[in-house]
């Protein structure tokens, strides 16, 4: 049993972040040619781009992607440029998550996902901060 004071897992580090932005090459030559990160791996059907960044990954998307459409307009008065905040988390435990969240009164948005993180594909669930910026827990397949 969890106790109620801890969460029923540990944070390790930030997995990836997402960047929504205006224009994906300008943003890949920055990251790549300036900060030298290396490009990981490309989504073109979702308008994302996985940059390597160390351990974890830089995630860019297109504001006309799905993804990027999500999000509205570019960074603004209206809009978001981060889509969301991804922390890997150990273990991966479903119910205990959402026992977790419920009793702190935070909803959990859909079903457990297996998507691509810095650690490759694994289990990730989304909710929500205080804020309404978007959180992603995830785990690594094992």
């Amino acid at each position: 049993m969890t106790s109620p004071m801890r969460p029923p897992f540990s944070v390790l580090r930030i997995d990836h972040v997402v960047l929504r932005v205006k224009d994906v090459d300008r943003s890949i030559a920055f990251y790549c040619d300036v900060l030298g990160c290396t490009v990981e791996k490309r989504r073109d059907d979702l308008g994302l781009v996985h940059l390597r960044a160390g351990a974890s990954l830089i995630d860019l998307v297109t504001p006309d992607g799905p993804l990027g459409k999500q999000g509205g307009a570019l960074a603004g008065v209206e809009g978001r440029n981060v889509d969301h905040l991804c922390l890997r988390i150990e273990p991966f435990d479903e119910a205990a998550i959402r026992a977790r969240m419920a009793q702190h009164g935070v909803p959990v948005h859909g079903e457990v996902q297996n998507n691509f993180g810095a650690e490759g594909n694994g289990p990730s669930i989304y909710l929500s901060d205080p804020d309404g910026n978007s959180v992603e827990l995830k785990g690594v397949a094992h």
